[in-house]
């Protein structure tokens, strides 16, 4: 059984390193292939460019090279894919190679794609990659005082983002001391101030106990040359300083193959199949799934396919099904978080935030490179 994953993230990491320890005797006899294809030989912690954008985290730690988290025994290319032909079985990259294959993982992500609102890219920061990171932390470093204004695209990766971004610079304009000279303003393109309920209402609690002013119903349309922000509902904002979490696409290959609108397949929510195919599979932010693009959800979902992938040689079916679940952390400052764990069937409920669960979230930063390699 040839298996292809293209997408060298969170997602096709675990799954090809889990796959490849359930199928070790099959690997060395060969009976079983894994291959890899990606867009880069370095593998980035993505949850990383937040710390990056305060200060905390320097650009150096968020890698590693891709190679060094396989297991030996993963065919790894980098060679991205150019062309999906699905009816052959068989994938085309950059180099003009084809890939054959029996089974598909299509891993390959999301984007922040801020160019979609006229003007947000122009006139806003975020934290989103290595260069926005920094350029985010230059202008929070000189900012001296004024209007912070938050503002959210859907769909967007990382759901517990805009919280954490307000939470955490709020803490470090406080820590500066320049706290009474600084006016926060949290948007939600939504009713309310999470897109999940339990968590909305938790916020509404916090930022009512941080003096922090919010907005829902709050849905760009543009910024204008000023800076002042426009929504859909006529609504305005002036800020001196716009932190966007801007809205997200899926990549481009996956919309030059018409595979999903705006990049993001339509996959079965239980199989993680591709709708219309048997042996094509989808994971992360790739999916169309109404659930949270999150660096968990990719990991739950890599552990149940890498299962079933293994089962299906081993027995010729399935034997269990993705539940949807994910797990976020909160962090709620500089030295406080929570976490969120839900599913299909059961909503989070977030605890008040403590000392212990931010300690943890840090020395998960660390322990990322082993949950890569799937050994936690």
């Amino acid at each position: 059984m040839k298996t292809l994953i293209v997408g060298g993230g969170m997602g096709g990491t675990i799954l090809a390193n889990n796959l490849a320890r359930r199928l070790g005797r099959e690997l060395r006899s060969g009976k079983a292939q894994i291959t890899m294809l990606s867009a880069s030989d370095q593998h980035m912690y993505q949850p990383g460019l937040l710390y990056t954008s305060i200060g905390r985290m320097a650009p150096d730690e968020l890698y590693r090279d891709q190679a060094s988290l396989l297991e030996p025994e993963i065919e790894f290319h980098v060679d991205p894919a150019v062309t999906f032909d699905l009816d052959n079985n068989r994938v085309v990259t950059k180099s003009g190679k084809s890939h054959g294959y029996d089974q598909l993982v299509i891993a390959t992500g999301s984007r922040a794609a801020p160019e979609t609102v006229p003007g947000l890219a122009e006139h806003s920061v975020n934290c989103y990659t290595e260069q926005n990171a920094l350029e985010m932390w230059r202008r929070v470093r000189e900012f001296k005082g004024g209007k912070v204004g938050i503002v959210v695209g859907v769909p967007h990766k990382c759901p517990m983002i805009p919280l954490e971004v307000t939470f955490v610079l709020h803490d470090y304009f406080k820590d500066r001391g320049i706290a009474d000279k600084v006016q926060f303003h949290y948007t939600y393109p939504i009713g309310r101030l999470h897109s999940l309920e339990p968590v909305g209402k938790w916020a509404e609690r916090e930022f009512a106990r941080m003096g922090i002013q919010t907005t829902t119903l709050f849905n760009i349309s543009e910024v204008d040359g000023e800076g002042v922000v426009h929504t859909e509902e006529g609504e305005k904002l002036e800020s001196d300083l716009l932190i966007s979490v801007p809205p997200h696409k899926g990549m481009q290959v996956i919309e030059d193959n018409n595979l999903g609108a705006n990049g993001f397949i339509p996959t079965d929510r239980l199989s993680l199949k591709m709708e219309g195919r048997d042996n094509v599979y989808v994971i992360g932010d790739t999916t169309n799934l109404p659930i949270s693009k999150a660096g968990s959800t990719a990991h739950f979902e890599a552990e149940a396919l890498a299962e079933n992938l293994a089962a299906l040689m081993k027995f010729g079916e399935p034997v269990r099904d993705y539940d949807g679940k994910v797990f976020c952390f909160i962090e709620a400052g500089k030295d406080r978080a929570t976490y969120a764990m839900f599913d299909y069937n059961n909503p989070p409920a977030p605890k008040a935030p403590n000392k212990a669960v931010h300690w943890f979230k840090m020395a998960y930063n660390q322990l990322y490179w082993a949950s890569a390699r799937g050994l936690l």
